[in-house]
């Protein structure tokens, strides 16, 4: 910045001297008293260097703190003033003598990165953003000490520092469950090691939290097997949940069939109601159905309500049934249905029985 301020000032004595060189040569060629040429030259530019001087000199007399800023002053003589900072505004100073060391005190933002290891050994990827910014208290000791560049001679050290003393007291877990807590120890650690160089620290957040390649593939293989044991958990679920409805099912049939056979039992009604229901569902199947479909009565049950179809109670009794003369007819009536001579049958008066008796005498 000096040297800009110099140009500055010599381009600025430059157009003081081009201004002034006409009141110069007016005054040289006036009407008053005269003077040799060489001495009102001489004169000229006497005065014309002293004003030049004294610009010069008041310029580099002064310093500007801009906003945000405070200054530290240098002496030659005596070195840095401990006990004086300049705030923002205008000052004075001895040109040469004095330096100003200018410093910015806001806070300004510091993005770190870091790879430690934690608890149970894994390696960790941590991104830290840290806000701060120096003591304004202690700026001279600051120069002293660290110099202008101090963040950059402290933070990085600092900050790896107190992420590896802080990241290996959790395990890989507990750093994603837990990261307001590691975020809050960091913070607290980072400020008490800080205050040591004079820097305070405004705020510290992890904006960044990575693990290792085999970290991550374990941690996607842990995943897959937990879904998998949980698969086969439901499947099991779902088999003993099919035995029990196939048991209480067979227990319902077998109730069902016992009370239906009771029910026949002991009212032969009961077969006379399901053929009703039966004929029902039928006549309803086939008036839906768009086809043409053409059954007889018996398929279509309309019979029911015929008595002795089912009531063997009711039906009567042939008077031949059961007898030789009934069986013969019925054997006559299938011979003629087949087209084929019956046999004729033996009559059994005639054949000669022997004397059981007798013959044993």
């Amino acid at each position: 910045s000096e040297p800009a301020e110099t140009r500055a000032s010599m381009e600025a004595f430059r157009n003081l001297l081009s201004r002034l060189r006409p009141l110069a040569q007016g005054i040289g060629g006036g009407g008053g008293p005269s003077l040799p040429s060489g001495g009102t030259s001489a004169l000229a530019a006497l005065g014309l260097t002293s004003m030049g001087a004294a610009y010069i000199g008041f310029n580099h007399c002064l310093f500007n703190v801009e906003g945000g800023q405070r200054a530290v002053m240098f002496n030659r003589i005596g070195g840095v003033n401990p006990n004086k900072i300049f705030n923002e505004g205008t000052h004075f100073m001895v040109p040469w003598f004095q330096r100003p060391v200018i410093y910015d005190v806001r806070t300004r933002p510091h993005m770190i990165q870091s790879t430690t290891g934690s608890k149970d050994l894994q390696m960790v990827n941590l991104t830290l953003r840290v806000l701060s910014r120096p003591d304004r208290e202690k700026l001279p000791d600051i120069l002293v000490t660290l110099g202008t560049d101090y963040d950059e001679r402290v933070l990085p050290s600092v900050v790896h520092e107190v992420l590896k003393s802080v990241v290996a007291r959790f395990n890989a877990a507990q750093l994603i469950t837990q990261r307001e807590l590691v975020s809050r120890l960091i913070r607290d650690r980072l400020t008490s090691r800080s205050a040591d160089f004079n820097i305070v620290i405004d705020d510290v957040s992890i904006t960044h939290l990575d693990f290792g390649k085999e970290y991550r593939q374990a941690v996607e293989a842990k995943q897959v097997a937990q879904q998998e044991a949980q698969r086969a958990h439901f499947i099991v679920e779902r088999a003993v949940q099919e035995k029990q409805s196939i048991v209480i099912r067979a227990e319902g049939e077998a109730r069902s069939a016992e009370l239906i056979g009771a029910a026949v039992r002991d009212n032969p009604s009961f077969i006379e109601l399901r053929k009703i229901e039966a004929a029902r569902d039928i006549a309803s199947t086939v008036a839906k159905s768009t086809n043409r479909v053409y059954l007889d009565a018996n398929a279509l049950l309309l019979g029911v309500h015929k008595k002795s179809d089912f009531d063997l109670t009711s039906r009567e009794k042939p008077e031949d049934e059961g007898t030789v003369a009934g069986a013969d007819d019925k054997v006559t009536e299938a011979a003629a249905q087949l087209g084929v001579t019956p046999v004729a049958p033996v009559d059994l008066s005639t054949i000669p029985v022997p004397n059981v008796a007798a013959a044993s005498s």
